[in-house]
């Protein structure tokens, strides 16, 4: 028997785990988290990479909030790019390619050093529940570990299985043990579970690429990171490389799908629509004669590389016939052969908008166990619900995230709204107010409040207020003084007027007389830039947000019983007893209630209100 008392315990170290614990420790609660083997914290299972479109945005927020990920990315990051340059700043997207082994390393190290947090190699098998609230777990070797806060961040090793053309075994990972008894344990308390399948392609080695016939893709010239108001130097160390499959590689593909684990009928859980297996992307989309594949180093101090594009599940001889069959790979040497996972997930809709389950007090659910898929759809919600747990444990009110200020509000009100029938990725597409939630102002959006909750440090606190202060003295000089004469301009215009000129970028304002400070960064130039050329889009937006935010504010009672309003259709009813929504807002989001279901609702309020006040 064990009985070391904790605040809050956290069951993973994957990115939802280790930003669930280091936001409770930080804030103060004492924090236990429980990892499978030590050496696996942090580990990019996948790609090893951060960012990209909304996945770039999703970094940068959790880093203005306090969280770890982007700081990570930044330190062992090996190439770095801003994508999607030549379209609008709303999908401008950060990306790096890290070193994955020392990505890992930064974050054992991280937990290790934090204060109030207790890291543990343990498999936890059981929790402790008393009358519906959560009170502990139990691990494998029958330990018993006690508190009033359960974060379970499993990832894919809830009854996970690796399949590898018609050979399938038990495992969280390739070589890692899964959590079997977990899930039973999971639906004995009366919580839902479904299959999901998510899958890997070979690695190989970079020596044995011809590098002739493959299209080199180096880092920016200027590389952006992901961390605000750290003073890391961003490395270029390796370029990526681009290369495509084709007719050759479909036809070995399509004459050995029976020989697949996705096709061959050994999988049942549902696959990502956006991030196909190579099986699904020759079926699905038959009339494509190629598709993309990036090869991307793993590190600087190892020559395996990462086949990003050729996911799969068929057996090696085949998936080496298929390596061989694309240009410039052709006497590639496979280091690791790719294989599909198949695990449990929690549904959803079990879920409210603080991570805690519906069910069970005190439990939350956070990362790959909600659906979702990615490093950074995990840690947006592993640090939500490390935030709300300690909120709750304190029995202050929770955070809630909204749509209209932060992606990070776009990914758990779609989960917990609209549910998904596939692993969830988030696009930047999702969200509505896209210009406004754009990579560069997460710290202006968030980092306010990271500081509030005390998970922002003062040094950086204090560098945020100094931008801010030179960004608004340099936007009031752009607006109020008037440029000095020029041949080009046929009279007097403000700087700003100017700047807002689809020909005229920042630095080409000093040959009309604006003199910039020392101290004015490239990243408050671009701000300024964006800030001005973009001021009617996005003076729209914030009206259409300001009208969201009286809906998303008009708060209902959580004990309404939907039930017994027969003015609203049966099924809207059904839907609305189940996800019990916060606002009118997110009622009006919900699939299956329509706007006549949203009136009769709302009218329904307002007379209980009137009633209520007599």
């Amino acid at each position: 028997m064990n009985n070391e008392k904790f605040d809050v315990i956290v069951v993973g170290a994957g990115h939802a785990g280790i930003e669930a614990a280091l936001a409770a420790a930080r804030m103060g609660a004492r924090t236990l988290i429980f990892v499978i083997k030590i050496e696996t914290i942090g580990r990019m299972s996948c790609n090893p990479s951060v960012g990209g479109p909304a996945k770039g945005h999703l970094a940068r927020e959790i880093d203005a909030l306090g969280g770890e990920i982007a700081r990570a990315a930044d330190l062992t990051g090996i190439q770095f790019r801003m994508l999607n340059r030549k379209k609008g700043p709303a999908v401008w997207a950060p990306r790096s390619q890290n070193d994955r082994l020392q990505y890992s390393i930064v974050m054992q190290r991280t937990l290790e050093a934090q204060e109030n947090l207790t890291v543990k190699e343990s498999l936890i098998e059981d929790l402790i529940i008393k009358d519906n609230e959560v009170v502990g777990v139990i691990s494998q070797l029958k330990q018993k570990y006690f508190a009033p806060k359960v974060i379970l961040a499993n990832g894919t090793f809830l009854k996970g299985i690796v399949h590898v053309g018609n050979v399938h075994y038990s495992a969280g990972r390739a070589g890692e043990l899964a959590a079997d008894r977990l899930s039973d344990s999971l639906k004995k308390y009366g919580l839902k579970l479904a299959r999901f399948k998510t899958g890997t392609p070979p690695r190989i080695d970079l020596r044995t690429v011809n590098f002739g016939k493959v299209e080199t893709q180096p880092g920016d010239e200027n590389p952006s990171g992901f961390s605000f108001y750290r003073d890391i130097s961003l490395r270029n160390d390796v370029s990526c490389y681009l290369t495509f499959t084709n007719w050759e590689t479909h036809k070995i593909i399509h004459d050995n799908l029976n020989r697949s684990s996705l096709y061959g009928g050994f999988i049942e859980g549902v696959g990502p629509r956006y991030c196909p297996s190579i099986e699904d992307k020759i079926v699905k989309f038959s009339g494509k004669n190629r598709h993309q594949v990036f090869i991307e180093p793993e590190g600087t101090d190892t020559f395996e590389a990462y086949v990003n594009g050729i996911s799969n599940s068929l057996p090696p001889e085949i998936q080496t016939k298929m390596v061989h069959s694309i240009q410039g790979l052709e006497k590639a040497r496979i280091i690791r052969y790719g294989y599909a996972i198949e695990y449990d997930y929690i549904i959803p809709d079990e879920i409210k908008a603080t991570m805690e389950t519906k069910s069970v007090k005190g439990l939350f659910l956070t990362g790959q166990i909600n659906g979702t898929s990615g490093y950074e759809e995990a840690a947006a919600q592993g640090i939500t619900a490390g935030i709300n747990a300690v909120l709750s444990l304190d029995k202050k009110e929770p955070l809630i995230f909204e749509r209209a200020n932060s992606y990070i509000g776009v990914l758990i009100d779609d989960l917990v709204t609209k549910g998904t029938n596939e692993p969830y990725r988030l696009f930047t597409s999702r969200a509505e107010y896209r210009l406004f939630l754009r990579q560069d102002n997460a710290d202006e959006r968030l980092m306010p409040l990271g500081y509030k909750l005390g998970l922002v440090e003062d040094v950086r606190w204090q560098e945020f207020q100094k931008m801010k202060k030179i960004f608004d003295r340099e936007m009031k000089f752009l607006r109020t003084q008037n440029c000095q004469p020029h041949p080009e301009l046929r009279e007097p215009v403000k700087f700003a007027q100017l700047l807002k000129r689809p020909e005229i970028e920042f630095d080409d304002l000093k040959k009309f007389g604006y003199q910039a400070s020392d101290k004015l960064s490239r990243n408050i130039k671009n701000r300024l830039t964006l800030e001005i050329k973009y001021e009617g889009y996005i003076k729209r937006q914030m009206a259409e947000i300001e009208k969201f935010e009286k809906m998303e504010h008009n708060r209902i009672p959580e004990n309404v019983n939907y039930m017994q309003i027969e003015t609203i259709a049966y099924e809207a009813r059904e839907k609305l007893n189940k996800i019990k929504p916060l606002s009118l807002g997110q009622v009006s989001r919900i699939p299956g209630v329509n706007h006549t279901d949203v009136t009769a609702l709302m009218i329904y309020l307002k007379k209980n209100k009137q009633e209520n006040q007599r």
